[in-house]
């Protein structure tokens, strides 16, 4: 195996690594990455090839990758494969799964907290209850209100504005995907 080829290989196994431990599962990071880094658009029956898994598993992901935003469909002049290539620029991958995320993690929460505030009414035993869940709701949703902004940016420009914010120094660039 040649170097290009071990790299490669490594960083298939840090994504799935990574993204396993960001509530996704291996496979669907791993695939991610494989589309990321390829040249060329990819088939169902590439994927499967290169990662050596089932085609429902590769179908079943790669789907799931185009509902978050990260992989898009494609098709090839004379060929009736389906071909799936990743979003290349890194702050674009990032608004999409801040996207994604705010709506199926955070969304769920506020909605769910808001319940728990009218099923509490006001009754005055549950007075310290409804402070704490007010102030989760309030955390929840400032996070919410922060995703959305960051999620709808087209270029990288909140994040060297939070870097100074933070008293830190930025070393990539400033526009765009770095």
């Amino acid at each position: 195996m040649n170097t290009e080829n071990a790299a490669k290989n490594q960083f298939l196994q840090c994504w799935g690594e990574m993204g396993s431990s960001w509530g996704i599962n291996k496979t669907m990071a791993q695939i991610h990455a494989l589309l990321m880094v390829s040249d060329q658009p990819l088939s169902t029956d590439d994927v499967m090839s290169e990662l050596q898994i089932s085609r429902g598993n590769a179908n079943m992901n790669l789907r799931s990758l185009v509902d978050w935003g990260l992989v898009r469909r494609s098709h090839q002049k004379g060929d009736r494969k389906e071909y799936f290539q990743s979003e290349k620029g890194v702050w674009k991958m990032f608004c999409a799964i801040a996207r994604e995320r705010k709506r199926r993690e955070i969304e769920p929460v506020i909605a769910g907290l808001e319940e728990c505030l009218q099923l509490a009414g006001r009754d005055k035993g549950s007075e310290n209850f409804r402070k704490q869940i007010t102030e989760l709701l309030e955390f929840s949703k400032t996070i919410d209100f922060l995703m959305g902004q960051v999620a709808r940016q087209e270029e990288n420009k909140i994040l060297p504005i939070l870097v100074r914010m933070l008293g830190g120094k930025k070393s990539t660039k400033s526009k765009g995907t770095s």
